[in-house]
């Protein structure tokens, strides 16, 4: 449930019982009901799922009637309750992604569902086996055409109003409705047949964290009772459909569900959040020759380029090869970058992309390279199949913030390169042999792990858990050790790290793992070997010069390949300089420069060239020229 979705609806005095208390079966109780309940969906043929806002608390998003529900809390005028994390961040909890589980397993038929939340879908239950009654505050509709658009930003809208966008079907372009409904709005008719029809089918409706109070959707369940069907409550308060059920279960879905799920021998599926947005890269066309090109860079939302994008809270573009052009940081949305350089010298960017609250990773470093006098390769990607590497990688690896480019094109007409990129932004994964527990994993964080059954929430490291007897490991420490600072350097960064040696003490039951770890980098720049840039995952650090400067910048990828420095003639070495400075005083016009770098030019120049004696009254004559026109841009 959406606490926007709650704000929006039209004002109700009437919304049902509400703060009703919440009971509980004994250990005993609740162990014999999950086995009986694990034994009914086992038998059942045609098994349907009926959900409310109960299966959606343990993803930080509160209820509607609970003791600190929505409806609750307003009627003892304490108003809207607190999230724990942004509504669109939320991640399906276990309940959703065991009935996934159930469903792949081809169990489950069908869903129904009284929220908003979009948490079905996220957790990847196939749209045509779900009906949301109650419309999705992400989702929006074309009433001309039907075609549906999931977003990845909650809609500003509820009760069937027009949005802001519109269709892009060519043929269409009608103005796009949200499908959340208001309390006077009628069930979607497409949904509620899908429902019946699937209840009529049902020999099992299993209802999941809803108090079964709204009319007409609570009245489904009983279309199974009446073909000879059966219906299973889970809920931790009475519903007036308690005396209909076959059995009634007090206790939390989640530990339901992953008790059923044990029993079953199933595994509960993780779940990997995958996120999608553009980077727009232009290239202005000028109607004169000039060495100089115009070009801009937009970070934007798959949805449109004036769509913000929820999940990214700003965007730090860095140029590593040209010291001389200042790092821009991008806080606000658009994330918009404008700038001008030499056509002549290809450019090589890092945009690290900085995630918001509620993302289970930081940020993430992209490589965007720019040719001006080259053309762009296309890509085009098949995005499911990219989609689902990620979500393996990220099973694979535990942690998120695995990302890949799904299609790049040219508009040839406009000059613009519009990337897309998909990035993992959340994991969970729910331990096999503990199934009720849930862990939230980030790139080596430590979450919060609640075991639902009254023990308090502890703290364990995200690790994989064994399954068996613990397998002997014995690497040779030199060869690993130097394979670590191998990848290191490849990669430009530390942090990574490898198990060299894993041994059991069978007398004691101890079992002994020794680690090794890359803790620091310095890597020394190629025309420069005064400069040394200590490097680590995306934090700041100071890049010391050698020359009494010292400036702060993010710590960046250098290039990789070293070169060896071309033999600078006096002439090329004062065309280099000035070439140099006049980038600098472009960016200063732009508002974007430092004229101190000018001094640092020099001095670069000054500390790599034997020849700058010679040199000397032709460059002082260069920096007076540049002086006098310094005070002009200032």
């Amino acid at each position: 449930m959406s606490l926007g979705y709650a704000e929006k609806l039209s004002y109700k005095e009437d919304v049902g019982d509400v703060g009703m208390s919440e009971m509980f079966d004994s250990p005993d109780d609740l162990q014999q009901k999950i086995q009986q309940l694990a034994k009914m969906i086992k038998k059942s043929k045609h098994l349907v799922a009926f959900t409310g806002a109960g299966i959606s608390t343990s993803c930080g998003i509160p209820d509607f009637r609970g003791p600190k529900g929505v409806w609750t809390l307003q009627r003892e005028g304490k108003g809207i309750p607190e999230a724990s994390l942004p509504f669109h961040r939320a991640s399906p909890s276990l309940t959703h992604m065991a009935l996934v589980g159930l469903e792949k397993a081809g169990i489950l038929k069908f869903v129904i569902s009284q929220n908003v939340d979009s948490l079905h879908l996220r957790s990847g239950i196939p749209r045509q086996k779900l009906s949301e009654l109650h419309g999705n505050s992400f989702r929006e509709v074309c009433p001309k055409c039907g075609k549906e658009y999931l977003r990845d930003f909650e809609l500003e809208t509820v009760g069937l109003k027009e949005t802001s966008r519109r269709c892009i079907d060519a043929k269409c372009g009608a103005k796009l409705r949200d499908s959340v409904l208001d309390w006077e709005d009628e069930l979607p008719p497409t949904e509620m047949k899908a429902a019946e029809r699937n209840c009529r089918m049902s020999d099992l409706v299993l209802c999941l964290g809803t108090s079964l109070q709204i009319t007409p959707a609570c009245n489904l369940p009983l279309k199974s009772i009446r073909n000879g069907g059966k219906m299973v409550i889970v809920n931790l308060q009475q519903t007036p459909k308690d005396n209909r059920a076959s059995l009634v279960i007090r206790g939390f879905v989640d530990k339901v569900m992953s008790g059923v799920l044990h029993l079953l021998k199933m595994q509960i599926p993780p779940y990997v959040r995958v996120d999608l947005f553009q980077i727009i890269f232009n290239q202005f066309r000028c109607t004169s020759e000039t060495k100089y090109a115009k070009w801009s860079l937009r970070v934007t939302s798959i949805h449109g380029e004036k769509a913000l994008i929820p999940f990214i809270e700003s965007v730090e573009v860095t140029f590593p090869e040209r010291p001389e052009l200042k790092t821009a940081v991008l806080h606000q949305q658009p994330f918009f970058l404008k700038r001008e350089t030499l056509k002549s010298r290809p450019l090589h960017m890092v945009l690290s992309i900085n995630f918001s609250e509620g993302c289970g990773c930081k940020f993430i470093s992209i490589d965007y390279p720019v040719d001006f006098e080259a053309s762009t390769e296309d890509i085009n990607e098949d995005k499911n199949i990219v989609i689902q590497q990620l979500r393996d990688m990220a099973n694979e690896d535990r942690f998120c913030g695995q990302s890949y480019v799904i299609e790049r094109k040219l508009i040839s007409d406009s000059g613009k390169t519009i990337s897309t990129y998909a990035v993992a932004t959340n994991i969970a994964q729910f331990d096999e042999l503990s199934p009720s527990k849930t862990a939230h994993i980030s790139n080596g964080e430590r979450e919060k792990m609640n075991l639902g059954s009254g023990v308090d929430d502890i703290s364990t490291a995200n690790v994989p858990t064994k399954k068996a007897s613990i397998d002997d490991i014995n690497q040779d420490k030199n060869i690993m050790i130097q394979q670590l600072r191998d990848m290191t350097n490849k990669d430009q960064f530390c942090g990574k790290s490898s198990v060299i040696e894993r041994k059991l003490i069978s007398d004691s039951g101890k079992t002994i793992s020794t680690y090794d770890v890359a803790t620091n980098i310095a890597q020394y720049g190629e025309l420069s070997p005064s400069k040394t840039t200590h490097m680590s995952n995306g934090e700041k650090e100071k890049v010391y010069f050698g020359s009494g400067v010292d400036i702060s910048r993010a710590s960046v990828h250098t290039k990789k390949e070293p070169q060896t420095s071309p033999t600078l003639t006096p002439t090329s070495l004062r065309i280099n300089f000035l070439q140099d400075c006049l980038q600098i005083l472009i960016d200063c016009r732009e508002g974007d420069g430092d004229m101190n770098l000018v001094e640092w030019t020099w001095r670069y120049f000054s500390e790599e060239n034997s020849m700058v004696e010679a040199l000397d009254p032709e460059i002082k004559q260069d920096i007076s020229f540049m002086e006098e026109i310094t005070l002009v841009f200032k």
